[in-house]
């Protein structure tokens, strides 16, 4: 059963994608539930204490990678952008309108 709620946890940490999750997986997905699956009702009861933590680690990683980059893309917003558009939304903050 927690086995099921980890899968669960790490579909949600992955990047939404379009058309539907469930209807076109990635690879990394596809890999995760076979990891999952392969193991019996009896395997998943007796995993390991360790084994377990660590895949709890691993979660929360990818969920502090995720923080990381929603916050870096929230404070620096000009990161993704050409250098045109950034010095067009440089002078556009001060005041100015580049010409084309």
């Amino acid at each position: 059963m927690e086995a099921r709620s980890l899968y669960r946890q790490f579909l949600r940490e992955m990047p939404a994608r379009k058309p539907s999750l469930l209807a076109n997986p990635s690879s990394l997905q596809q890999r995760l539930r076979a990891e999952f699956t392969s193991r019996t009702p009896s395997d998943q009861s007796s995993s390991s204490s360790s084994e377990l933590a660590k895949t709890r680690q691993f979660l929360q990683y990818l969920r502090a990678q995720r923080q990381y980059i929603t916050l870096l893309e929230r404070y620096n917003p000009g990161m993704n952008m050409d250098e045109e558009d950034r010095v067009r939304m440089t002078a556009r903050r001060v005041g100015l309108d580049v010409p084309d």
